[in-house]
């Protein structure tokens, strides 16, 4: 088994850690910070604990798991690992320097890769004097449970390294997909309008937040609202992403953050972890209930759904992935209830295209101009699945 490397003891490295360890390998989990690594390990444990309760793992099987996983703050530890997957702070910065200086202490053939969401593979690369050995490797949080990785190849990665990269991932149990290196890659790009459509809608007055998140759940299928669910992930983290893939896809309209999620994080309202973002958390509070109207429902989510419908269809027309790969990134990177190619498929591209054009023709804004692929397919009488 390959000796593994992890860079980064927060949620995401130490999540790697605990798969790369539970599929056998032996793993170094790197931080600069000694509390970290101590509150990695102790969460770890207590995880083991939780899964040997419920009978998913023997008190024994918990033991070598943890048993395959040291902790270190000394860089030159991770001088052995065959695969080295870096988990850090999303700055472009910071994961060029620790590439540069990881190459040195490494075999020439051990390969380099980044957990980032949305930064460029391609530039981390091209700090390593073998970009070829470089690609990205992006794990979803929580990285034990939820079972998509997207391994991105950067222009100057090699095929060999791509091939064994998601043959290894492959190995530890996960569904892999293969992704171009643009903002965002797959899930983070095609997901915008999940986040920001909604809050367009709430921003517009149509609806207020528990009657969105309600909507989504109850009529779309989704398991949690867009409300919910940027809560959940952290303000400082959801619109970090937001302005980073608008930034890098030079400002185009379809990525544009929104002004009332920035003021939440300007006021330090991250959602669950600092107890109030859309919701209050804080003990005794009482959050809205929604307006459970159908009509007013569907409404919400034929606008959000075919939203995300439009930037799947242009994801595939500009060669991101393929359509399988798209949908299954979408259904088990971020849980959503259909493909949204065959979901497309479903509700009839004529019909996707016409509420998109509408869209288009009310506001006279280039977030909602349809993808020249769904025209196309219309026009020929095509659907994304035959």
């Amino acid at each position: 088994m390959k000796k593994v490397g992890i860079i980064g003891a927060g949620a995401m490295g130490s999540g790697i850690a605990q798969v790369a360890a539970t599929a056998e390998h032996s793993v170094v989990l790197f931080d600069t910070k000694s509390e970290a690594l101590n509150l990695s390990k102790s969460k770890l444990s207590k995880v083991m604990d939780r899964l040997v309760e419920k009978e998913k793992l023997t008190s024994k099987e918990a033991e070598a798991i943890q048993s395959r996983i040291s902790y270190t703050d000394d860089l030159e530890a991770l001088s052995e690992s065959e695969i080295i997957i870096e988990a850090i702070i999303e700055n472009l910065d910071i994961k060029k320097s620790v590439f540069s200086s990881i190459e040195q202490l490494v075999s020439a053939d051990c390969i380099l890769a980044s957990n980032t969401s949305s930064l460029s593979i391609t530039s981390i690369a091209s700090a390593c004097e073998k970009p070829e050995r470089v690609i990205g490797i992006h794990f979803f949080n929580p990285a034990p449970l939820m079972p998509l990785v997207e391994i991105i190849p950067a222009i100057q990665t090699s095929e060999a390294t791509t091939t064994e990269a998601r043959a290894i991932i492959d190995s530890w149990k996960k569904v892999t997909v293969l992704a171009k290196d643009t903002p965002g890659f797959i899930v983070n790009r095609v997901a915008r309008p999940f986040y920001g459509e909604a809050i367009r809608i709430l921003e517009e007055g149509m609806a207020d937040i528990a009657t969105i998140d309600w909507a989504m759940k109850e009529i779309g299928g989704f398991r949690m609202g867009p409300f919910e669910l940027t809560d959940y992930i952290g303000h400082d983290v959801n619109y970090v992403v937001t302005e980073t893939v608008f930034r890098a896809f030079f400002y185009d309209p379809r990525y544009k953050p929104s002004f009332t999620q920035k003021r939440l994080l300007e006021a330090g309202r991250l959602g669950r972890k600092s107890g109030q973002g859309f919701y209050d958390y804080s003990e005794g509070a009482v959050n809205p209930e929604p307006n459970t109207d159908i009509n007013l429902g569907t409404k919400i989510v034929n606008r959000i759904v075919v939203m995300l419908i439009n930037e799947a269809a242009d994801a595939l027309f500009l060669n991101i992935a393929s359509a399988k790969d798209i949908d299954l990134a979408m259904t088990k990177g971020v849980n959503y209830p259909k493909g949204l190619l065959a979901w497309a498929d479903e509700k009839g591209l004529d019909k996707v295209l016409a509420q998109l054009e509408e869209l288009y023709k009310t506001y006279c804004e280039d977030r909602y101009r349809p993808s020249p692929l769904l025209r196309k397919m219309v026009h020929e009488q095509k659907t994304f699945y035959s």
